[in-house]
């Protein structure tokens, strides 16, 4: 059965209470839709960028940014199908964060990895066979994860662990156990590291520490790749049996919760500068609205049109009412009506207050 062994030490315990404020502060900051999404996708090109760069991905930001868009580079194509896989997975990941998480669930984003940008694929089989990870330049070993029989055992037990034991524990050391676990098991020839940082992400989002999906961690791990595999890589002996089985993991867990402190902070930075920015240019437009208009503004942060039917579910009003009070929005100059026809009529913001959006 696994069972991790580590200490939560009094700087991960202050590192911990940190991350939960900068959440609180981030989840109250007033930023609009529109703001959020633009920092969303940027946070998640940092993600694949620097994740396919662990690995040794040549591919620049700037470069990654336009394969995602469509474009594609000679003699490049392992690099670009690594892009279109990372990304992929990353945007299955976010449309699939309440699903149950099961050993099916991580075969198929490793699936999505390796898939080239492919999206209609089956789960990943684990690997047959033994594969050893060797150091690049002078080619020894640097370690030697579990027979391939033992995987399927080890990761049994790993997702059992993960979806019952670890709800006890701090979501991020949850996190950080499932990355640790999952690269020292190894139960692929290719794209675990890849894959153990997207559990991480998956890990992290389910238990509340999404960050409305603003962070990289994996731009902390780029930023000092010596430091990323020294924490990760514990044990007396390059061997599994003989070192990683039952090594502890302290450390690796200080590294990666400073790393989501880090992380955390600067989205803190960059989120709070946007507020004020969004807070000054809209400032003036606001105090033209009524309550009520204030109001119905909260119906477009979710959706571009609105009915008379929205305005009545928010406010409680009759259907009548509620359409009288559109046709005032209109004559004010807040709304327009997108849809005119009397069964289906719908509204959407003027120009100038889309802007507020």
């Amino acid at each position: 059965m696994f069972r991790p062994r580590f200490t939560i030490t009094p700087q991960i315990t202050s590192d911990l209470m940190k991350i939960e404020a900068l959440k609180e502060k981030v989840k109250g900051l007033p930023i609009t839709p529109k703001v959020i999404k633009t920092l969303r996708e940027t946070a998640r090109l940092q993600s694949v960028h620097y994740s396919t760069q662990i690995e040794g991905n040549r591919l620049t930001q700037k470069e990654v940014d336009e394969v995602v868009r469509g474009k594609t580079f000679a003699r490049r194509k392992r690099d670009e199908g690594e892009i279109k896989g990372y990304y992929a997975a990353l945007e299955w990941l976010e449309q699939n964060i309440g699903n149950p998480l099961t050993e099916d669930t991580i075969k198929l984003l490793h699936a999505l990895v390796c898939g080239n940008g492919r999206t209609r694929l089956k789960p990943s089989a684990y690997r047959d066979a033994q594969n050893v990870i060797r150091d690049s330049d002078a080619g020894s070993i640097v370690y030697m994860p579990p027979e391939a029989k033992d995987v399927p055992i080890l990761m049994r037990e790993f997702v059992h662990w993960l979806t019952t034991n670890s709800t006890d524990l701090p979501c991020p050391i949850a996190g950080a156990i499932a990355h640790y676990q999952f690269a020292t098991i190894h139960p692929y020839f290719d794209g675990n590291g890849r894959t153990a940082r997207l559990l991480t992400t998956l890990v992290l989002h389910r238990g509340g520490f999404d960050l409305k999906g603003l962070y990289s961690l994996e731009e902390y791990y780029a930023r000092d790749l010596g430091a990323y595999y020294k924490a990760i890589s514990i044990g007396r002996h390059h061997n599994y049996y003989f070192g990683r089985e039952k090594a502890d993991i302290t450390p690796w867990i200080g590294y990666f919760v400073n790393g989501m402190l880090d992380s955390f902070e600067s989205v803190a930075h960059r989120a709070g500068e946007a507020a004020e920015i969004g807070q000054k240019d809209k400032s003036a437009l606001l105090r033209n609205l009524t309550p009520r208009e204030r109001k119905v503004l909260t119906l477009f942060e979710a959706q571009a049109v609105i009915t008379a039917n929205d305005v009545a579910a928010l406010f409680g009003f009759s259907g009548r009412s509620a359409r009288l009070l559109c046709t005032s929005f209109v004559n004010s100059g807040f709304l327009v009506v997108n849809n005119p026809a009397p069964k289906t009529r719908s509204y959407r913001l003027t120009d100038e207050y889309e802007t507020l959006l």
